[in-house]
């Protein structure tokens, strides 16, 4: 990689293994189910979660919104936090697709009271009914939420006979951070969604799981989606590297987290809240005005590639590409510029 490029986990790009493996990659038709990579990965996706089936997708925000777009009728409320991904950066897709009702919980890094969300919930005979409960673990925030808040939330679900739905982009990060297997997360999820495209260095794709009906009743919706694909044996040999080679590396980008947020947060006028760098995010606070064109300029000039900063705060991501060396000139390069 010719720059240090901090601003996701999304600009990996394929290894060469990958690249090795999608040359060579047996085909068939995925859209009549017969391209072999494609349901090998998807055997090793839901056996992974611990589902009895699994979907591949062009993306993760395609698998958010196919769930819902399966698991409810139209006009029925999702219940999710305020500030998950689903609600921020999915383009009001439920609303569009599912014809779904999204409440919005308030939410502190994706979590949200327990309390909060069980009066939330519907009675039946209230409209619009709950039909859905979506979750998101490791958050976008970096944060990962332990297990027996999932089973909390579990718990609520059930007494109300709701499914809940698991935005898991980066379940494969919190698995790492709570050291637990990434079926143990799923399974207090009726549905979970992962990416292989974001740390996991696949070019395109990603999961959704779940049981043998939910999968059948989401393949035909996927092609209402537009999601369904032919020879994507190509992208899943890529798919099929990064569960077997990447996700038990992950806690490596985890240690270059921590590492770069403990040097930035050496640096004066600089806030890192580390408890909460869980995974391979970082985000820095300035404590005084920064000049945000001058520092891109500045960072760019160094050859570090990050987001600007948004209400004083700037988001870094850890990565396959990003190791001790390239973290430490990146936290140099931010001293001399805040200087």
């Amino acid at each position: 990689m010719k720059n240090i490029d901090l601003r996701s986990d999304t600009v990996t790009w394929p290894t060469e293994e990958m690249r090795q493996a999608m040359a060579r990659a047996e085909v068939g038709d995925d859209g009549y189910g017969d391209d072999p990579t494609v349901n090998r990965l998807e055997k090793m996706a839901a056996e992974r979660l611990g589902k009895e089936a699994a979907l591949f997708l062009p993306s993760g925000t395609m698998g958010n919104q196919l769930a819902i777009f399966t698991h409810i009728n139209r006009g029925e409320e999702v219940i999710t936090a305020e500030d998950n991904h689903i609600v921020q950066h999915e383009a009001g897709a439920a609303a569009i697709i599912a014809g779904a009702h999204l409440r919005c919980l308030r939410a502190v890094k994706g979590r949200v009271d327990p309390g909060d969300l069980e009066r939330t919930i519907r009675r039946p005979h209230e409209v619009p009914k709950t039909g859905l409960i979506c979750l998101e673990n490791a958050h976008s925030t970096g944060v990962v939420h332990d297990l027996d808040y999932m089973g909390k939330v579990r718990e609520i679900a059930d007494r109300y006979r709701i499914p809940v739905h698991l935005d898991g982009a980066r379940i494969f990060n919190a698995a790492a951070y709570l050291k637990v297997d990434s079926a143990k997360i799923a399974e207090y999820a009726d549905s979970v969604m992962f990416c292989l495209s974001k740390g996991l260095c696949a070019p395109v794709g990603s999961i959704l799981a779940g049981n043998a009906d939910f999968i059948k009743r989401a393949r035909v919706k996927r092609k209402t989606m537009g999601g369904s694909m032919r020879q994507a044996g190509i992208l899943a040999a890529a798919g099929i590297i990064a569960l077997e080679k990447m996700t038990p590396r992950l806690h490596e980008d985890h240690e270059r987290a921590l590492q770069l947020a403990t040097l930035l947060g050496q640096i004066p006028g600089v806030r890192v809240t580390m408890e909460d760098v869980h995974i391979n995010m970082v985000f820095i606070q300035f404590q005084r005005p920064v000049n945000t064109d001058e520092l891109m300029a500045k960072l760019g000039s160094e050859g570090i590639l990050a987001n600007p900063p948004e209400d004083g705060v700037m988001r870094l991501v850890t990565h396959y590409y990003i190791d001790r060396e390239m973290v430490k000139k990146a936290a140099d390069a931010f001293r001399r510029i805040l200087a």
